[in-house]
């Protein structure tokens, strides 16, 4: 990023790709990471996270698989729109085990639970992450449930934890999967940044990515972005990156209001203002960009 060093930064703090160095532990991810957490150690079967889309659901995923131990065997399917035989062979490639892959369901299905016995004999247990879980066939999400039959006196032999959108809860009011919905035993639905948040999650996203210096969002940066992105983590992500290249246009080091509304007016996505406004704030900027450049 061209800003990078006019900001003292080692990396690009505002990305959108989920980096488990940048997870800022809000009031409601750190209540999500700590039903997972208390979920799996428990031993219960299924686990379910909502949020509406850009509120961190895969970062929170990938933080919580970085939290377990050795103790732990995981899988995690990014993308679980598959139909049941191919989401088995997924699940057992994750897990590292080596199935024919010409076996009909039934046979796959029979392996997969020799191997989950295998991992508890060696005293380890496993927990399945599905991503984008709206998405699932509910033939599959019925197979996931054949899967977690297994179980000794004690606890499942596999646990699942389902990620999605709200979707998600209407693809579990399906009768066909009613059995599923009944082994939901801890859920959590992943909020937005509230105003205050959002002020110390852009602090610390700039400090993890080498800033040191005062602060550099403005008040009226740190409002509008919130305003403008309505604590979505992923649309602050937007906007702040842009009021940072507006700003290092001007050669400013300092985020202002200005910039802000700027950034929003650019960002399709933002909860903006109206057309007027959106091309008289984009005029200025880039009026003030293009001077800048000249002097320069």
């Amino acid at each position: 990023m061209p800003y990078l060093s006019h900001f003292g930064l080692r990396e690009p703090p505002f990305g959108i790709t989920p980096d488990t160095s940048f997870f800022y532990a809000c009031k409601s991810s750190q209540e999500a990471l700590n039903t997972l957490i208390v979920a799996v150690a428990n031993g219960e079967g299924f686990i379910k996270i909502t949020g509406e889309v850009g509120t961190g659901k895969t970062l929170l995923c990938r933080k919580f698989l970085a939290a377990l131990d050795d103790s732990w065997a995981s899988a995690y399917v990014p993308n679980p729109n598959l139909e049941p035989r191919t989401l088995l062979l997924a699940l057992a490639e994750e897990m590292g085990v080596i199935l024919d892959s010409g076996l009909d369901q039934h046979h796959l299905l029979k392996a997969l639970n020799l191997a989950l016995l295998d991992f508890a004999r060696r005293k380890r247990r496993v927990v399945v992450c599905l991503d984008e879980a709206q998405a699932m066939p509910l033939d599959s999400l019925e197979t996931l449930r054949l899967l977690t039959n297994l179980e000794t006196e004690k606890r499942k032999l596999a646990q699942v934890v389902l990620f999605g959108q709200p979707e998600l809860d209407e693809r579990l009011s399906h009768e066909s999967v009613r059995q599923l919905r009944q082994r939901i035993t801890f859920q959590h639905h992943l909020g937005t940044l509230t105003r205050e948040e959002t002020d110390h999650y852009l602090a610390h996203r700039l400090s993890v990515g080498g800033y040191t210096g005062d602060r550099v969002f403005a008040p009226g940066a740190s409002r509008t972005i919130h305003r403008t992105s309505r604590g979505v983590p992923r649309l602050v992500n937007i906007l702040a990156h842009k009021a940072l290249m507006l700003a290092y246009g001007e050669g400013s080091r300092k985020v202002s209001a200005r910039h802000a509304r700027a950034a929003a007016a650019d960002t399709p996505s933002s909860f903006a203002f109206s057309p007027a406004w959106i091309w008289l704030a984009l005029g200025c900027i880039a009026f003030s960009s293009i001077g800048w450049m000249i002097l320069r």
